[in-house]
């Protein structure tokens, strides 16, 4: 367990048995290539509940972005339950824990809110969804993650959605924020639309609003949502291995999670991605900890 202050100041745990909504957990190190140092984003989690502790004091006052106080009136109904043991390049180990702890969490039953990482931590956090399906996943992210293999690695942070695609309780995808270029070659996106993805590109999202990708989502839904940092645009969140230009905003972020939260059920969070070493004047750990809030405000208010 991390000796950080938690997220917000939550607690590791309810009192009197009570069972909470939501648990948030980190994991800094999922399936890193071979060659490769995946060790800055060790530093997102602690990063992220650092760029917190201003608001620690303010937890019940007004939250304009969800429209009343984080937890709505009610009790604390989150936990911070820190981060999981993760060895860089104990690939088959990091998978196997964090799958483990979030089918621990859903089985409480709570939703698991996990930070990352780099994207390869996503593959077991929607495979410990196994036996909670069928899922959706809301993609948020510049990229489409469809390649199948790099270096001999399947697991690794550019093959999250082609891994999800092949899980039996993945029921669809709708990935958002698609632009400019990356690892996805006419392969890897003909494989992404055989499958059914929905691609919706963040210059349909300037352009329409965040319904061109909610509209994918079937009403009722259950649903993970995987959000990459570098799916926002550079300006706010600079701190990311991949900075591309034009990427959505954090009131189109804040109104996907809080419109899919109205529209169908968000079984599953995680924030990815973030690479503070990148960082310019904790802007993007700021940035974060605030989608974090919403992303926790959404799931309250959900039936």
């Amino acid at each position: 367990m991390t000796a950080s202050p938690s997220f917000l100041g939550l607690p590791d745990r309810l009192t009197d048995g009570v069972r909470p909504r939501a648990v948030i957990f980190g994991a800094g190190h999922g399936s890193t290539y071979p060659g490769k140092d995946s060790g800055g984003y060790v530093l997102a989690a602690g990063a992220i509940r650092a760029a917190s502790q201003d608001d620690t004091p303010l937890i019940e006052h007004w939250d304009f972005d969800l429209g009343g106080p984080l937890f709505d009136g009610k009790p604390v109904c989150c936990v911070d339950a820190g981060d999981i043991l993760t060895t860089m390049h104990d690939n088959a180990g990091n998978r196997a824990r964090i799958e483990a702890k979030t089918r621990e969490i859903l089985a409480l039953p709570a939703v698991p809110i996990l930070l990352g990482g780099d994207d390869s931590v996503v593959i077991p956090f929607l495979s410990g969804f196994a036996d909670h399906g069928p899922v959706w996943i809301l993609q948020i992210d510049a990229h489409i993650d469809w390649r199948d293999e790099v270096d001999g690695e399947r697991c690794g942070y550019s093959s999250p959605m082609r891994r999800a695609s092949e899980m039996p309780h993945v029921a669809g995808m709708v990935q958002v924020g698609l632009r400019s270029v990356g690892s996805a070659r006419l392969t890897e996106v003909e494989a992404a639309r055989r499958y059914g993805s929905r691609f919706v590109t963040a210059r349909e999202v300037h352009a329409q609003g965040v319904e061109a990708a909610l509209r994918h989502i079937p009403e009722g839904a259950r649903v993970v949502v995987t959000l990459d940092c570098d799916s926002l645009d550079p300006s706010i969140m600079p701190g990311v291995a991949a900075r591309t230009p034009g990427g959505i905003t954090y009131m189109q972020a804040i109104e996907l999670i809080a419109g899919l939260g109205r529209r169908a059920r968000i079984a599953g969070f995680d924030l990815v991605e973030f690479y503070p070493p990148a960082d310019i004047d904790g802007l993007s750990a700021l940035t974060a900890a605030r989608l974090l809030v919403n992303a926790i405000g959404a799931i309250v208010r959900q039936a």
